[in-house]
């Protein structure tokens, strides 16, 4: 049998004295898609930063491609191929559209994504490639932001909290373009407030609470209360 594509065991985190994580394990094939969901707190951004390098791990392990990525830096780890879309979009608002996206591409893998694809899959940010980033409406800064992790042409992309603060309209505009991000093999790790839609966009899922897996697996083989239990811890 082949090694998973991400391997995560008994991973611990902490925030001074406090545990953000305690004794994280699962693992994540190459095209899956794993729905992270929990409430505010429970761990799961903390999680994500854990996987990309911005937050050190003080205990277990974390393996992408048979390789422990957990000693490599956050830059390192982008070009191995794990790219972050952070919560809250943090584009660069000095630079345009096409100058974020341009940064994304530097790391230099090659993959199907680059400007032309991006823009074919979000033709407003072709119409407003020269306009500064933040002066774009906030689904369209999300746009930007997706596209410039595709632009690093990961083999795991992470997407935290990606309706947060967009209008209906627009999230259900972006979700329907997931299945053409992911359809290639891309493999992707969704966290999302709205329970409903990460389940629905997830192969399977992982319910954090406080710090903590609570319940994961095959989100058809758990009924809504024992979600709703894994969630609120009642």
């Amino acid at each position: 049998m082949s090694e998973p594509l991400l391997s995560v065991d008994k991973l611990e985190a902490f925030y001074g004295d406090a545990r953000a994580l305690e004794g994280l394990s699962f693992t994540l094939e190459k095209g899956e898609t794993l729905a992270l969901i929990g409430a505010n707190g429970a761990g799961k951004s903390t999680l994500l930063k854990c996987l990309c390098g911005l937050v050190r791990s003080k205990r277990g392990a974390i393996r992408f491609k048979g390789e422990d990525i957990m000693p490599r830096s956050a830059s390192a780890i982008v070009r191995r191929g794990i790219a972050l879309v952070p919560e809250g979009r943090r584009l660069f608002a000095s630079l345009s559209v096409e100058e974020n996206l341009i940064l994304g591409g530097n790391v230099g893998r090659p993959g199907p994504w680059n400007l032309a694809s991006v823009y074919a899959l979000f033709p407003i940010l072709g119409e407003k490639r020269l306009l500064p980033s933040t002066s774009l409406s906030g689904g369209q800064q999300q746009m930007v932001a997706i596209g410039r992790a595709l632009m690093s042409n990961p083999e795991l992309l992470m997407l935290d909290e990606l309706s947060l603060g967009l209008a209906p309209i627009v999230i259900k505009d972006i979700y329907a373009l997931l299945p053409r991000i992911t359809g290639e093999g891309m493999t992707a790790i969704l966290v999302e407030q709205d329970v409903t839609r990460a389940l629905a966009s997830g192969s399977k899922f992982i319910c954090l609470q406080e710090g903590a897996i609570s319940l994961g697996g095959d989100p058809k083989a758990h009924s809504r209360d024992d979600i709703t239990r894994a969630y609120f811890g009642t």
